[in-house]
């Protein structure tokens, strides 16, 4: 059975740095693309960042780009989030979401998505 367990969210001051991890368990999820996506009270998830099977294609959100690094290491099962220069706007939940295709979407939205974590707070504040 498929499992994404999120980690590495927390407080982090204006202009800080976090690591997101997404492992993944029970399932050959190296020949899949993973998403990051995150979400707010009120608000849709808002897509943030995807990767393909094997790393080498990558796509993020307008508001990310420039900040935000995915990458994965399908030796250990695992894809991570590098959030640079964050901002107070970046406060969410954010999610790890397996996509069953080895390419990204051309748009980040949930139903390309066919199963997700359960999500790592992460609050950008002084």
């Amino acid at each position: 059975q498929l499992q994404l367990v999120e980690s590495g969210g927390g407080l982090v001051q204006p202009g800080g740095s976090l690591r997101l991890s997404c492992a993944a368990s029970g399932y050959a999820s190296h020949y899949y693309s993973f998403g990051w996506f995150r979400q707010v009270p009120g608000k849709e998830r808002e897509g943030v960042s995807c990767i393909s099977d094997s790393g080498s294609n990558t796509t993020y959100a307008d508001s990310v780009k420039g900040r935000f690094t995915i990458r994965r290491d399908n030796t250990k099962n695992t894809v991570y989030l590098d959030m640079n220069s964050l901002k107070p706007e970046d406060t969410a939940v954010y999610y790890c979401a397996l996509r069953g295709f080895s390419s990204c979407p051309s748009t980040l939205r949930e139903p390309y998505f066919g199963a997700w974590g359960q999500g790592t707070q992460v609050i950008v504040s002084s």
